[in-house]
């Protein structure tokens, strides 16, 4: 795992994974948690393909997908900016939610577990969580 900067932000790049999946995942969680503000002009595509060493082209798909997810926004001759709009950000994050529970609880079903068992393993892990 090797840790490279670009602008502000600090990225955690296995280099056996696939990097694009890994730069999207990370700027998705940035901007997620408030790491980088609502309207913000993130590096172009130039600028964070060097920053990180990696080809142009796939800090290109990383940001198409950031567009798609509406959580950015291109403005032509300006630059990649973070959406300035809490609502796009904040329905995403519900979305990702939703979809991670659902994964969650279909493997856990997948296990054989019942949704007592479910709620019984969460409840234990909040407990860990608060005390940590």
């Amino acid at each position: 795992m090797e840790e490279r900067r670009a602008g502000t932000l600090t990225f955690r790049l296995d280099l056996s994974q696939p990097l694009y999946e890994q730069i999207l995942q990370q700027m998705r969680q940035a901007i997620a948690k408030g790491e980088i503000g609502l309207g913000e002009k993130i590096p172009s595509v130039r600028e964070m393909a060097q920053s990180l060493r990696v080809n142009p082209n796939t800090v290109s798909h990383a940001y198409q997908e950031l567009e798609r997810d509406g959580l950015t926004e291109t403005r032509r001759g300006q630059g990649t900016f973070i959406t300035s709009s809490p609502e796009k950000v904040q329905r995403f994050r519900e979305e990702l939610a939703r979809h991670m529970a659902r994964e969650f609880v279909a493997g856990m079903r997948a296990y054989g577990f019942t949704w007592n068992d479910i709620a019984r393993f969460l409840q234990e892990a909040q407990g860990r969580h608060v005390h940590e």
